[in-house]
């Protein structure tokens, strides 16, 4: 097996190469890879079944199985998001601010690769093609590291990108998968600052953590969502039922779930029991503080670490509250800066929200669910960024890229 410093190489010299390609080459394999994702979805499922099984006997949580599993609608929808790029526009040589200075120099900016992206990610194999497909579109070459739980997937969806780019004539060293499972490389790759231009950690907190903290390449950080919404005093409680059930129960094992509610008192007797209803269909555990106890006795006393959690599971608190100010401090204090939603009728207090919440993504009357590059229209996403340089919330083409200034002289020299 390759070394990790081989890969390194090989993709240094493809993300040179990729940053050269046109729009029309690029556009071509995309719509070849997905096209090829589709046709061999038999194929990639009966590797998934692998992880699958591995996963089951090894006692995966059932959140963590969801997030791992493939079918063919699943594919399906990997293989639509690498098509939705094709009709994106290309942000590569994009030349912007052109000004004359008085020396008589032109200097502008124009946008380029980042060069070699390295993605480190979790159980989730889906990653694989929707990271292949926006480090190509955006020219940069990718390494990918996968979690040795989703390792079969991996492979299969390499292969069969790798094969459809090299029907392209395409170089297949743009995507690189490790596929050595030794935890150890982790710490390797976070050190190749001789080949790789930034690392994007996806996962959960502790690999989040350890890649921020050790990684002496640069780092996107992608983190987890303890994700809130809010149930104002003006809120219309059928619509914060429908949106908390859907924002709670529709796939609780992705980081864009509600996990923490906020309910003002002032409708909290009516509002907590039907949304205790609504989630007692999907037998969602209820954990809050002692008033929302008192207004259904089907939820459980909340401890204080409840406040800060990211369950990815059936489980959720619900915090009461007697003013938005005291429901904002509290989310600001508790989230993770991913997702926030208020549900409201109240144009103040919904601009209030959009304005004091700090996160990447803040709604009105919407589901946290949509923090998603392919709703956002992106196609997909790379991660969702939490930090608040280079990149926040979905991350898209234009996060992937950078910029360098380009000068034009007519033979000036400085004095």
């Amino acid at each position: 097996m390759e070394s990790l410093e081989q890969i390194g190489m090989r993709a240094k010299k493809a993300s040179r190469y990729l940053a050269k390609l046109g729009i029309d080459e690029k556009n071509k394999a995309l719509d070849a890879v997905a096209d090829a994702l589709e046709t061999n979805a038999e194929y990639i499922i009966r590797a998934n079944e692998k992880d699958l099984e591995n996963a089951r006997a090894n006692g995966m949580k059932p959140a963590l199985i969801d997030r791992l599993a493939l079918n063919e609608k699943r594919i399906n929808a990997m293989a639509d998001g690498i098509r939705v790029l094709t009709g994106l526009e290309d942000p590569i040589g994009e030349v912007t601010g052109m000004k004359k200075r008085p020396n008589g120099l032109v200097i502008g900016t124009k946008r380029v690769p980042l060069g070699v992206v390295a993605i480190i990610y979790e159980s989730r194999p889906n990653v694989t093609a929707d990271a292949f497909g926006l480090t190509f579109k955006s020219g940069n070459a990718c390494i990918l590291r996968g979690g040795s739980d989703s390792i079969n997937s991996n492979i299969a969806i390499e292969e069969v990108i790798s094969n459809a780019l090299k029907d392209c004539g395409i170089d297949q060293d743009v995507i690189n998968l490790v596929r050595d499972t030794d935890r150890a490389l982790v710490n390797e790759l976070m050190h190749m600052n001789n080949y790789v231009d930034v690392i994007i950690p996806r996962g959960g907190a502790g690999l989040i953590k350890n890649v921020i903290m050790n990684s002496t390449v640069p780092v996107i950080e992608t983190g987890t969502g303890n994700c809130h919404v809010y149930v104002d005093e003006y809120a219309d409680i059928q619509m914060a039922v429908d949106i908390i059930y859907n924002a709670k129960t529709s796939r609780i094992g992705v980081c864009n779930a509600c996990e923490s509610l906020v309910v003002h008192k002032a409708v909290a007797k009516q509002a907590v029991p039907a949304i205790v209803d609504a989630l007692k269909q999907k037998d969602v555990e209820v954990r809050g503080d002692e008033y929302a106890c008192q207004c259904d006795d089907r939820i459980v006393k909340a401890s204080e670490e409840d406040w800060g959690k990211e369950y990815l599971d059936y489980i959720i608190s619900l915090k009461t509250v007697d003013s938005i100010d005291e429901a904002i401090g509290h989310i600001n204090r508790y989230n993770t800066g991913h997702s926030e939603s208020i549900i409201t009728k109240d144009y103040n207090n919904a601009n209030r929200f959009l304005d004091e919440i700090d996160a990447a993504c803040v709604y009105v009357n919407a589901s946290t669910r949509f923090s998603d590059g392919y709703e956002f229209g992106f196609g997909a996403e790379i991660g969702i960024s939490t930090q608040k340089l280079h990149a926040r919330g979905p991350m898209g083409l234009k996060a992937l890229t950078t910029t360098k200034y380009v000068i034009y002289g007519e033979g000036q020299v400085r004095q």
